[in-house]
């Protein structure tokens, strides 16, 4: 699927409607230079998980792990009327955002617990700049995104 996005209202909004098809244990991989729009789209698919922390960019950090607070107010709303299929707001607990720009090997992120996140059945992670972790990335539910900067906006291949 291929969407152009003219703003970044537009771009975070895409990755809200991204969220609503994601479960636990996605993986999504965001390819794109700097600038692209890596982290709206994290922004947008973090608010459409339910996250209501603000979103930054893990550059220094390499990883940053949000839980899902209102999966409790779902619950508790949801058990006079529960839905007839599963939400995932019900599911994802974690959602995790991960920048390997500034990455020297992958054992920096195995350091500071990323195997604990990645294709967890709870957890959806982000991961920008993907090219480093191809040992960390075997067997699990990746989702390639590709997101370039053009002169008429953005372009987001998923």
């Amino acid at each position: 699927m291929k969407t152009i996005t003219k703003t970044e209202k537009e771009t975070i909004d895409f990755g809200k409607k991204l969220a609503k098809t994601l479960k636990g244990g996605d993986v999504l991989l965001f390819y794109g230079e700097l600038g692209a729009g890596k982290t709206a789209m994290t922004k947008g698919i973090a608010e459409g998980l339910g996250i209501k922390n603000k979103i930054t960019s893990p550059t220094f950090a390499l990883m940053n792990v949000y839980k899902n607070t209102s999966i409790q107010m779902v619950s508790r709303e949801r058990k006079k009327n529960p839905p007839k299929t599963n939400s995932p707001l019900t599911k994802i607990k974690k959602f995790v955002h991960i920048d390997t720009y500034r990455l020297k090997d992958e054992g920096e992120l195995i350091e500071i617990g990323v195997e604990d996140y990645l294709g967890a059945p709870d957890t959806v992670c982000v991961v920008e700049w993907p090219e480093k972790l191809s040992e960390l990335l075997k067997n699990k539910k990746i989702k390639k995104i590709k997101i370039e900067h053009q002169d008429n906006g953005r372009v987001i291949i998923v």
